[in-house]
């Protein structure tokens, strides 16, 4: 999920050489490995660069992923939050194996054996993603049908299988088949002059085996069934057919089987078997090789729904002949089947969340409240100038930052707008106000991120409204994607030009806002501004950015800047100071972050990590960093704020940021990093943090040896730091 989204038992159930109890356990404790086998801890003077001090990136990965799933047997959720949690899990997996996977298998098909920093080759993770991944996922269909389904069913929701349809509603599906399917199902049959089709990316399919002689006198085979990717995968019963107090649905996949035969007049189906291929969607651009970026990415996404298989699911009842010519057409081994125990699409079912009215199965709803500074109306450049104005999302609304823009779209004194957008959608309230202004006649500059994955169709469609409306607009810098969130206004005021800015944690998209936590800083301040403006002339211009005093930015001086940051804690600690930091991000796998990390634990820096998704530190190691604490954060909302806090000897900073701690980030990408100047600001961000490092609800502690403990409260009182922010920030909670 850059994210796009929101990724426990008693018993070790993915310790190697043990089994895994048949009973659905209880959210308690992961102790999923992430690779590294535990060695002699190593003294004060370890090499610091040795692997066995780290944690494989990918399978790190996989393991969020595993925490997510978690989520659906934690009965603090509302029910239908908890498939929620199950269907963000496929959805996960699905880009793991997407990218992630498909990187690692290009590699070994190269014969690429090199080692990464945690001294594990492309072909043992590879193995090990392969074990991993299929208990889990054989674990997500037992969750779906032995906890979830009942516990639905007990609210009166109920998937009506194919054995379970009564009359009518047998009579309403042949109908739905006849009338809105069978139009536009296209049955394929396997012979000389009918290849094996290519299927698209993801896409729900049939094998079928066949009997008898079709109309031209040939013998029946084999043939594949796409499903219509415009049909619903689920769909809902009218209520007259359903039980009394019920709502009631069946699976696409499910009326296809029942009217198989109907595609195939004079022959008989032996066996009707769904399937599901996930390819390679990474998309490379070879910058030396491109003149027109926008062109060569709609090539690639085109590219994209045919890439190379990674993984094929099959239903469990597929024969084994049949999961091996399926393995041959794709090119694929025996470790890239799952067999799975019901839909192969589960993320499909996601639509059943927004045509269900049970509010009392969902988070209850709330309205995300505002700063005092804004609750009194009037102008936003008037309130902005009045102080800096910091908005923890999704608890405060983030139409403010909206308002700003569309204010400095109407506003004669404005004269020119910059923004970096780089997820936002092409209808958004964002672009509107751009297209506005820009048609406005005010001078707009946008530099768009064609490359953000997965969003690149709907950045190609909002550059050509920008453009259009008579806006510059930019596509960054070719080899660093720009993953900057800034926004920079410059307004004259009495005679002279006023700046105004907008800093940020997350993106520009007001659906995210919700579901993603994030910070952000509406700001007059001149030094800040003028870095912004700084920043914005470097990607426009490609020169050198100029005497930069407030920000740090990749790819130029983030990194140095984090780490002497880092390293001064340490040094403070040496001194007999009291040394404190907490770094809260997406992903923690840069080495040589790590290292300054261990560096300072070494030297008694107490360090706490909020790392949600990817870590490649090991804590607690003695000698090394047994001063580190690590803890994700996985609930209602994804944790997505990047903001980094140190003691200083009693001079706290605190910075909010763009950028994970990841090389990408690092050293790939355009980035910003932005202090806290306002002391009380800053202030109430740390007392943020603090609130997650109690949380005993949410909270998930890294061990040593990789696995992760679930926090409990025990005999003390229970503490969510997401329930604790929404009560304190929104409006009404």
């Amino acid at each position: 999920m850059e994210d796009r989204s929101p990724k426990a038992p008693d018993t070790p159930q993915l310790a190697s050489g043990e089994e895994q109890s048949s009973e659905l356990p209880a959210p308690r404790l992961n102790q999923t490995r992430t690779g590294i086998k535990p060695k002699s801890p190593p003294d004060a003077e370890a090499d610091l660069a040795d692997p066995s001090l780290y944690f494989n990136r990918e399978l790190s990965h996989l393991q969020f992923n595993i925490r997510v799933l978690e989520q659906a047997l934690d009965e603090a959720h509302p029910l239908l939050n908890r498939l929620m949690f199950l269907l963000i899990f496929s959805s996960n997996m699905d880009e793991f194996f997407e990218i992630r996977v498909a990187g690692l298998k290009r590699r070994v098909a190269i014969g690429d054996e090199s080692a990464s920093f945690d001294g594990r080759s492309p072909r043992s993770v590879v193995a090990e993603i392969s074990r991993v991944a299929h208990e889990q996922i054989e674990r997500q269909y037992r969750i779906l049908n032995e906890a979830l389904l009942p516990a639905l069913e007990e609210k009166g929701i109920r998937f009506r299988r194919r054995g379970e349809w009564t009359q009518a509603q047998r009579a309403w599906v042949r109908d739905y088949f006849e009338q809105e399917i069978l139009p536009v199902i296209s049955p394929i049959g396997l012979d000389p002059s009918h290849p094996f089709p290519r299927l698209v990316n993801k896409s729900l399919n049939f094998i079928v085996q066949l009997e008898g002689k079709d109309a031209f006198g040939r013998e029946g085979g084999l043939a594949i069934l796409p499903a219509p990717r415009s049909l619903p995968r689920v769909i809902a019963l009218p209520r007259e057919l359903c039980e009394e107090g019920f709502d009631e649905a069946v699976f696409l996949s499910s009326m296809i089987h029942a009217h198989a035969d109907e595609l195939f007049p004079g022959m008989r189906v032996r066996g009707c078997y769904q399937f599901r291929l996930t390819r390679n969607a990474d998309m490379t651009v070879d910058p030396e090789e491109v003149s027109d970026l926008a062109s060569a990415l709609r090539g690639e996404l085109l590219a994209r729904r045919y890439g190379s298989g990674v993984r094929l699911e099959v239903v469990d009842t597929c024969p084994d002949e049949l999961a091996a010519f399926l393995l041959k057409e794709f090119e694929l081994a025996e470790e890239d089947l799952y067999r799975v125990n019901g839909p192969v699409n589960l993320t499909r079912m996601m639509s059943l969340l927004g045509e269900v009215e049970r509010p009392e199965l969902l988070y209850r709803p709330y309205t995300p409240g505002l700063p005092k500074s804004l609750q009194k109306g009037g102008s936003l450049f008037d309130a902005i100038a009045a102080g800096d104005i910091l908005l923890h999302h999704p608890f405060q609304a983030f139409s403010p930052v909206e308002e700003l823009l569309a204010e400095a779209a109407r506003d004669p004194s404005v004269l020119a707008i910059k923004q970096t957008l780089y997820r936002t959608g092409a209808d958004s309230p964002i672009v509107s106000s751009l297209v506005e202004a820009a048609r406005g006649g005010k001078e707009v500059t946008v530099v768009v991120e064609l490359r953000a994955r997965f969003d690149e169709a709907d950045n190609l469609a909002l550059a050509s409204r920008l453009q259009e409306a008579g806006a510059i607009v930019i596509y960054g810098v070719m080899a660093y994607k720009t993953h900057a969130k800034m926004m920079h206004i410059v307004r004259r005021e009495t005679g002279r030009l006023r700046h105004y800015a907008h800093l940020g944690t997350g993106n520009y998209h007001s659906k995210t806002a919700r579901l993603y936590t994030d910070y952000s800083l509406l700001t007059a301040n001149e030094a800040l501004c003028e870095d912004v403006h700084q920043v914005f002339q470097q990607l426009s211009g490609m020169g050198r950015a100029r005497h930069i005093e407030t920000l740090l930015h990749a790819p130029f001086t983030l990194h140095e800047g984090m780490v002497a940051m880092i390293d001064r804690e340490a040094e403070h600690a040496r001194k007999g100071r009291r040394a404190h930091l907490i770094i809260k991000c997406n992903s923690l796998t840069e080495p040589k972050l790590i290292q300054a990390l261990y560096r300072a634990s070494r030297a008694g820096v107490e360090c706490d990590l909020i790392i949600r998704g990817q870590c490649c530190l090991r804590p607690g190691l003695p000698g090394v960093s047994e001063h580190i604490r690590v803890r994700s954060i996985i609930g209602r909302f994804l944790e997505h704020t990047r903001v980094f806090h140190f003691h200083n000897n009693g001079r706290p900073e605190v910075w909010g940021s763009s950028a994970d701690f990841m090389s990408r980030n690092m050293f790939h990408r355009v980035e910003t990093c932005f202090p806290l100047l306002d002391r009380k600001l800053a202030a109430r961000v740390r007392k943020d943090l603090e609130t997650y490092l109690v949380d005993n609800c949410q909270s998930w502690l890294l061990q040593p040896d990789g696995s992760y403990a679930k926090q409990t409260p025990g005999d003390a009182a229970p503490i969510s730091a997401q329930e604790t922010l929404l009560y304190a920030y929104a409006a009404k909670a």
